[in-house]
């Protein structure tokens, strides 16, 4: 088990707890735990009882809990807790949004513990009936459940990636050297969000079914004529598609590409898809240049391919930088040296942003003015010692209710960059919310808009926007829109970035890395940046450092009327 496993069963057992009406003090310090374990630096298995039982914020009784996780495999007062439990209740604890001591009063008064059940009470006006609920809190809970069942059995990429992986290691260890095998479909896309791993094999289906059987993968195996479905041990459905080796790229293309994409290429081909030796020789004998993967969404590629102007597409290899981090200074688990060093080191990066939490978050340990000096003074003394490395001086500036950032103007005026981002009050219609952003974006110390919307892949919607404003403002106002590369957010959604471009808005791809591992987040930027279109002349964390100092100096000059 990892930190973050032993930090989820941490957090059930406080959650448990709680919804069993246990002792206030020890739900807290449970939860504490859990949140500390999920932060640590370090690996916990990499240290002893005496160790953990020595770290602040665990201590004795936690480092014992945490051993016989690791040793058994679970903990006897979470299985004692979970069997005392309704069956419903785990899954439903796991909704953000839901709380134990709200979930307890819907099971103690309508034995309601499961997602169909709660979404018929809130709609028959059951739940608003409660005591210490009513019709604001029901309209909410309503529109959670709806939200959690509709994304039922699907997956965020970043979770599903390494199972896959180890489906496409473990068959191609099985098949002979010479058979092809490939991801396809959405995967192979690089969607956001899947329903589905589909891998395309150059196999027979007997030679695909004995692979099933011996490696135990994947369960519940039904057949058809050309595939085999099954679950995989994570819970997606997964699909192996197979082909004869002649007719492997043409199948390729068949399963990757999205319904209106195969009906453009085929008007194109005026046949069908045809075998041949590649990919790149089907879409040139359709008279087109080769359209990669994570484009085959049936939107204008076609069109871009028969002109020859599909995009060069951002590298990973491009980045020069990484922006929008945090530090132990705000709620980061890492210092800025550590972070940077990592940024140098293993990422062969020339820079560093950071941009801890700004004042107004107290609940992240946002800087009080105070706190930002002395920061500033660190970033000078490790700039000294890291160059010719550049540690960039930013901060992630709330944007507070009317749209301001919560700053005075000669404290913004001194950073090398603005992160501006709504993180607190996200219930707001779209007219708010897009009110609330163009205000902050037409603040001339904003260099960089944060996470537009506020999303939560699989967790919460983003609260309503007009993107075409919010862009158009941007453009106006030479503002940078991000997309924020933590796989929970990816914030600005793809499908908005051709339009970004249209309006000549360059983008950030930005980590939000509160680890020095989460700085590999950049990774799902880019595969999403790819799928929107943008090259890495269209982003400014692709500029090298010498470029990206002149950019913002000479933006914050013409911004601020020097």
């Amino acid at each position: 088990m990892d930190n973050k496993a032993i930090a989820r069963e941490f957090k059930l057992l406080s959650q448990l707890l709680e919804f069993h009406g246990e002792n206030s003090f020890k739900i807290r310090a449970i939860a504490t735990v859990a949140d500390k374990l999920r932060k640590l630096p370090f690996d916990i298995t990499s240290k002893t009882h005496e160790e953990l039982s020595e770290v602040p914020g665990i201590g004795k009784s936690s480092a014992l809990k945490i051993k016989e996780i690791l040793d058994n495999g679970s903990l006897k007062e979470l299985e004692d807790l979970i069997q005392q439990s309704p069956p419903g209740i785990i899954a439903l604890l796991k909704i953000k949004g839901i709380g134990p001591k709200k979930l307890a009063v819907i099971w103690q008064e309508l034995g309601i513990d499961n997602l169909g059940e709660l979404w018929y009470a809130c709609k028959d006006d059951k739940i608003s009936k409660l005591k210490g609920f009513g019709q604001k809190t029901q309209d909410e809970l309503k529109s959670i459940v709806e939200f959690t069942m509709e994304n039922q059995d699907k997956f965020r990429y970043a979770d599903i990636e390494p199972f896959a992986n180890d489906i496409l290691h473990s068959l191609k260890k099985h098949l002979k050297e010479e058979s092809l095998v490939s991801f396809t479909g959405p995967l192979r896309r690089c969607c956001e969000i899947l329903e589905t791993i589909d891998i395309l094999a150059s196999s027979t289906k007997d030679e695909l079914i004995k692979w099933v059987n011996q490696s135990n993968i994947i369960t519940d195996i039904k057949e058809s004529d050309n595939q085999l479905q099954g679950t995989h041990q994570s819970g997606i459905k997964t699909i192996i598609h197979c082909s004869n080796k002649e007719s492997f790229y043409a199948r390729l293309i068949e399963t990757t590409g999205n319904e209106n994409h195969l009906k453009g290429l085929e008007e194109k081909l005026n046949i069908e898809i045809p075998s041949l030796e590649s990919e790149e020789a089907i879409y040139k004998k359709a008279g087109l240049s080769f359209i990669p993967p994570e484009l085959r969404e049936g939107l204008n590629e076609i069109e871009l391919a028969s002109q020859n102007n599909i995009p060069k597409l951002i590298e990973y290899s491009d980045f020069k930088g990484s922006l929008h981090n945090h530090s132990l200074w705000s709620d980061g688990v890492f210092s800025i040296e550590d972070m940077a060093i990592y940024s140098r080191d293993i990422l062969k990066l020339e820079y560093f942003g950071i941009s801890d939490h700004s004042k107004t978050a107290v609940y992240a340990n946002g800087l009080s003015t105070d706190r930002v000096i002395a920061q500033w003074k660190e970033i000078d003394s490790l700039n000294k010692k890291l160059a010719p490395f550049k540690i960039l001086k930013g901060i992630e500036s709330d944007i507070l209710s009317n749209g301001s950032l919560d700053y005075p103007n000669e404290i913004l005026a001194e950073f090398d960059f603005v992160v501006a981002s709504i993180h607190a009050q996200l219930s707001m219609d779209e007219k708010k919310a897009t009110t609330r952003l163009i205000k902050a974006i037409e603040n001339p110390y904003t260099t960089i808009l944060g996470h537009p919307t506020g999303r939560q892949l699989l967790v919460r919607r983003g609260y309503p926007i007009d993107h075409k404003k919010v862009i158009d403002a941007c453009a106006a106002n030479d503002v940078i829109i991000e997309i924020n590369a933590n796989p929970l957010r990816l914030d600005i959604d793809w499908r908005w970035v051709p339009y970004c471009l249209e309006k000549g808005v360059t983008l950030s791809i930005n980590p939000d890395a509160h680890h020095a591992s989460e700085l590999n987040y950049l990774r799902y930027g880019q595969l999403v940046a790819r799928k929107g279109g943008l090259s890495a002349e269209n982003c400014l964390n692709c500029l090298s450092l010498e470029k990206i100092e002149l950019q913002l100096k000479a933006r914050k000059d013409k911004n601020q009327g020097i």
